[in-house]
């Protein structure tokens, strides 16, 4: 869904291959991320914008957002609008400094189901790159907000990573959640070095516990000649290391296979993560009891004191 995919050519919009890829994963219930309205990477623009004037990108611009929310609206959850802008900042330069901030507003008008993300890398993966740091990242919602733009906003940090510091993992989600915003771990792989699925598990874990982090999303896209940085399979779709690691975890906080009988008053007690579970009933006497189903959806308390829910389920 990025804009120099879907407008090569100026004018000529084409949405064939996006259109086939949400088509498919729609069929197994897949909810999709749009990534993204605008990639404020010069590099990553359009060629055709660089010889556009201020006025011309503008209109370019805003055809262009239009266009591809409308094309899948209602369809998504989340957009990562102006991708990569508290790294770059191409329409801030041409368009001026609330370029960012217009068009989140904008994102917001036109889908206000879809929350509207910021996304980058280099946050929470080391503390190398000073122009995208927590603090940095903080600066620019500050900056979209100072602009005018107080609608629904998500975090987005990529987190490519070679060796973990989980300590600086912490930390710098610490930093983020003081916004308050939803952090979505949007483009997770670890290079393939020594210890990957290892290193791949412990980020997992420990991203996962921090109560600010709502979604983590593995980047792993296969392709016939590999994988960007990270596969979970081979090229015969057989589990590498990793894919059996992100299996076990999915299995393990699913409760996938998990079972257990009652006590003497029909009761049985476990801990389960937020979501929704379809439980199989079965009686051991009463055969016309076998394999009922029944649905449970836990959800965080409100009150924050108390530390469990109880769920009755009547058979």
């Amino acid at each position: 869904m990025k804009w120099y995919a879907n407008e090569k050519i100026q004018g000529k919009q084409d949405y064939n291959m996006a259109d086939a890829m949400l088509s498919l994963v729609q069929k197994h219930n897949i909810q999709v991320r749009g990534h993204n309205i605008f990639w404020n990477n010069p590099l990553n623009m359009p060629s055709w914008t660089h010889s556009l004037s201020p006025a011309q990108l503008a209109t370019a611009a805003s055809r262009r957002i239009n266009s591809v929310m409308n094309q899948y609206l209602g369809q998504l959850i989340h957009w990562d609008v102006v991708n990569e802008n508290v790294h770059f900042s191409f329409l801030e330069n041409i368009l001026g400094k609330n370029a960012s901030a217009v068009y989140y507003k904008k994102a917001n008008e036109i889908d206000s189901k879809a929350v509207p993300f910021l996304n980058d890398f280099n946050t929470i993966e080391h503390g190398f790159d000073g122009t995208s740091n927590p603090a940095k990242y903080l600066e620019k919602i500050r900056d979209l907000r100072s602009h005018g733009y107080n609608g629904p906003l998500g975090i987005g940090v990529q987190g490519h990573f070679v060796k973990p510091n989980l300590p600086y993992i912490r930390s710098s989600l610490d930093m983020l959640a003081s916004a308050g915003l939803p952090i979505w771990i949007t483009e997770l792989d670890v290079a393939n070095t020594t210890n990957q699925e290892v290193y791949l598990e412990e980020i997992i874990r420990e991203v996962h516990a921090h109560p600010g982090v709502k979604g983590i999303m593995i980047w792993a896209p296969w392709g016939p000649k590999g994988c960007y940085r990270m596969c979970l399979t081979d090229n015969n779709f057989k589990n590498l290391a990793t894919g059996d690691i992100v299996d076990k975890i999915i299995k393990e906080w699913s409760h996938q296979g998990f079972s257990g009988t009652t006590n003497e008053n029909g009761i049985i007690e476990t801990s389960l993560f937020h979501g929704e579970y379809q439980v199989e009933i079965n009686h051991h006497e009463k055969q016309t009891y076998a394999l009922m189903t029944q649905k449970l959806k836990v959800e965080a308390q409100k009150d924050e004191t108390k530390e469990n829910s109880h769920y009755t389920i009547f058979v």
